[in-house]
């Protein structure tokens, strides 16, 4: 039996998914403004939830100048360490042969659990430009009912850690260690947050922080963007917007980001890390007011940005973040890649998130909406 709705208002997955499909033909817009995200200490989300209202609101409400996007500085001291080991495992795991690679691939999970590449439909077509790695950073495996592994093998499934790879040694400890540490101060991120769902949850008890921490779908994807290739020529200076990860918006409740790392890795010359080789390179964010901003995530901060399910349990108060990638135009793109990783955190499938539709239902439809698998 599945529990109350906890949703007041009723917002259809229909129009979410009307704005995704509709996102791409913005993608040609070249204009955008400066960064302008909103910025807190991590200090501040120690204290009562209530002190962060206002940076919440400027960061994820519904005002002209919102980008849905807030940036946490000043964190725990280990925080970069773990960022760049994970990121570099990103780049020395796609250099690996193509058969390796395919060993941690995971069909029956709709390619979400271990290396997924080309398989995810973006822009109407299979996205080849990035590789993922997917697991769960908190559990290993989950302890549901079977039938409910059944039925969400998506986020049911057992993660799938590379065993005795040369070169990756340590993949699955860094994973986890990142993945954990994102996990945490997205908990505490979503119990600032909470003022603005209470009004709208229909049992006093439930809260973000709690449906985070105690869900088993919470899903981390460690990605790595291909540098062009003859299939995939150097960008143009008129390049789409999207050219490296089409427009769309997370239907996670909130989503962790980690600064990209950029690695140059030209034929017979050890890989390095590099700064941005493009100033056109890298998270551009659609505004409230529809203006094209690009942001850029400090190597020693996080961002987090909100979902579609975090729109719908705060009946659209805190509205999900259209998002793309791009490569950006220039010759010292050539032989550069981008590493990143983000942390999507989730209810459980049960959870309703509308009057009609749980968050496991409307997780189907957007898997229907992006894997070839469902055409």
């Amino acid at each position: 039996m599945l529990p109350p709705p906890f949703l007041v208002h009723r917002l259809t997955a229909v129009t979410s998914f009307h704005r995704r499909r509709t996102m791409t033909s913005l993608a040609s817009q070249s204009s955008s403004r400066i960064n302008s995200a909103i910025s807190i200490s991590y200090s501040s989300l120690l204290s009562p939830p209530p002190t962060l209202s206002h940076s919440i609101e400027k960061a994820f409400g519904s005002g002209p100048d919102c980008l849905g996007i807030i940036i946490v500085r000043d964190l725990p001291s280990e925080y970069p360490k773990l960022r760049e080991r994970l990121l570099k495992f990103a780049h020395a795991f796609a250099q690996l042969d193509e058969p390796v690679r395919e060993k941690y691939v995971d069909a029956k999970s709709r390619y979400s659990f271990g290396w997924s590449h080309g398989k995810e439909i973006m822009n109407g077509k299979p996205d080849t430009l990035k590789g993922s790695y997917y697991a769960n950073p908190v559990i290993d495996a989950p302890s549901v009912h079977p039938t409910l592994q059944e039925a969400y093998p998506e986020y049911y499934g057992v993660n799938i850690w590379p065993k005795d790879e040369k070169g990756i040694e340590g993949f699955e400890s860094a994973f986890k260690d990142l993945g954990s540490f994102v996990f945490d101060v997205g908990v505490k991120l979503a119990a600032a947050c909470q003022p603005f769902a209470s009004p709208h949850l229909t049992d006093a008890s439930l809260s973000l922080s709690n449906l985070i921490r105690s869900s088993q779908t919470n899903k981390a994807r460690l990605l790595h963007y291909f540098p062009p290739s003859p299939e995939c020529p150097l960008p143009a200076e008129d390049e789409p917007i999207d050219s490296w990860c089409g427009f769309h918006v997370d239907h996670a409740l909130l989503t962790g980001l980690c600064s990209a790392l950029y690695i140059q890795h030209p034929p017979g010359i050890p890989a390095k890390a590099i700064p941005s080789p493009s100033p056109t390179s890298g998270l551009y964010i659609r505004a409230r007011d529809g203006e094209l901003t690009k942001v850029t995530i400090p190597p020693d901060c996080l961002a987090f940005q909100t979902g579609e399910a975090l729109e719908l349990a705060t009946a659209g108060r805190l509205r999900a973040t259209p998002h793309c990638v791009r490569v950006g135009a220039g010759t010292d793109v050539e032989h550069v890649s981008r590493e990143t990783f983000a942390l999507f955190m989730n209810p459980d499938v049960n959870q309703r998130i509308s009057e009609t539709e749980t968050f496991g239902e409307f997780s189907k439809r957007i898997f229907d909406d992006h894997y070839d698998d469902a055409r």
